[in-house]
């Protein structure tokens, strides 16, 4: 059945903001507050796998439109360009028509760096993040390579829908070899760090504290389906590189290392920025963007470095309340969605490689090392939380939405 002309934008929309990583609850509200606008009734369903969209028409019938979709992934360059032309439809700078086109070509043309940037990305990232978890140059080298080698598995998985399938865990499996190889040879490597900065791009911490804000705003279907996701990609990692460590006793004795850090206190700082902009090819941010997503993440993680005397529960709320208030500054300056610059901010702070450490130590028989690691997890996700619910992310749905995705006037 052919949908009605009048409709077809705000599922265009609607479908847009899914596949761009957009939190189902602020997108439905956010198509309500179109539909609204403009005078059509409606009722909008997202969630992770399907959408559900109801229109009402004046003679009480009624038109559904229910569609089978993935999984979004976050294209914050992508949702910025849609919300600008959704908000030239708001404001009747142009039809719904011209809008539907632009949309079009956003789709057709995504963002994108190059593949050379995007390499690069994965290196720094890697080797910048080994840094902050205070290893050695050892480890940080090494994390990079592995970090250049993880890059040509995700291009070859775009091209073989097994390697696709198998990912998680098959860039866990092959930094868990190629780390432990590397270890056997030379001491300073730390080997769970050096696994988990290799991969930290595939870590889903912001997808669980994501799933955790959802089912906080009472959005508890897709909140719950999104959470599961999330952990089970984390324990798909788990699994390669627990196979991996399984492996590697059968070719060489393995044991942990024990690693000097020979890295400069002051490296650290350089170290964030680095992360920070090395992520912003992977979200696919902006470039008129990027240095104030990176000064958000900088001043996140800092605000909880500079607190961390307070403990990490109030030092994390602190970060999170920071990072929520340089996003609407920000947003306000550059007129992009709140979202761009929330993302980075939160991004710093998410639980998700505490618990990956945690795990694989105690494979690595580091069990006491990291033995209040699962209370600092809860305590990560309760600061993120509570800084969300405190800054006002959930005081109202639909002023949240407003404030979140849409760009200032």
């Amino acid at each position: 059945m052919q949908i009605p002309e009048k409709y077809k934008f705000i599922v265009q929309l609607g479908k847009a903001l899914h596949t761009y990583g957009v939190p189902s609850y602020k997108s439905q509200i956010y198509l309500n507050e179109i539909a609204e606008k403009k005078g059509i009734r409606g009722s909008f369903m997202d969630t992770p796998t399907w959408i559900n969209y109801v229109f009402y028409e004046e003679d009480e019938h009624t038109y559904n439109y229910v569609e089978c979709v993935l999984p979004g992934e976050l294209n914050l360059g992508a949702l910025s360009r849609i919300v600008e032309i959704t908000n030239s439809v708001l404001s009747n700078k142009i039809s719904f028509v011209q809008a539907k086109r632009r949309i079009e070509r956003i789709e057709s043309a995504p963002l994108g760096y190059g593949k050379l940037t995007e390499l690069f990305a994965f290196m720094i990232s890697a080797g910048a993040f080994s840094i902050i978890l205070d290893t050695s140059w050892a480890s940080a080298l090494t994390a990079s390579l592995i970090g250049a080698i993880i890059y040509g598995i995700t291009l070859f998985a775009k091209k073989s829908d097994y390697i696709r399938s198998t990912l998680e865990s098959l860039v866990a499996f092959t930094a868990t070899l190629i780390t432990g190889l590397l270890a056997a040879q030379f001491g300073q490597i730390n080997i769970s760090m050096t696994i988990l900065a290799s991969i930290i791009v595939f870590i889903p911490g912001l997808s669980i504290t994501t799933a955790l804000e959802e089912i906080t705003s009472r959005s508890l279907v897709s909140g719950t389906a999104k959470l599961f996701d999330a952990l089970v990609s984390l324990f798909k990692q788990f699994f390669g590189v627990v196979l991996g460590l399984a492996i590697l006793p059968m070719f060489i004795d393995l044991k942990p290392n024990i690693v000097v850090n020979d890295v400069p206190q002051w490296v650290d700082y350089f170290a964030i920025v680095l992360l920070a902009l090395s992520l912003m090819p992977v979200f696919k941010v902006q470039p008129k963007d990027l240095l104030f997503c990176v000064i958000a993440g900088f001043m996140s993680f800092y605000t909880t470095t500079l607190l961390d005397f307070t403990g990490i529960l109030v030092s994390i709320f602190i970060g999170t309340f920071v990072a929520v208030s340089a996003s609407k500054l920000f947003s306000k300056i550059t007129k992009s969605p709140e979202l761009v610059f929330l993302v980075p901010g939160i991004i710093m702070l998410v639980p998700g490689s505490k618990a990956f450490i945690g795990l694989s130590s105690v494979f690595l028989n580091e069990g006491n090392t990291h033995s209040n690691m699962g209370e600092q997890i809860l305590y990560i996700f309760m600061g993120i939380i509570g800084g969300l619910i405190f800054s006002g992310s959930f005081i109202d749905r639909r002023k949240s939405l407003r404030n979140s995705l849409k760009i200032s006037k």
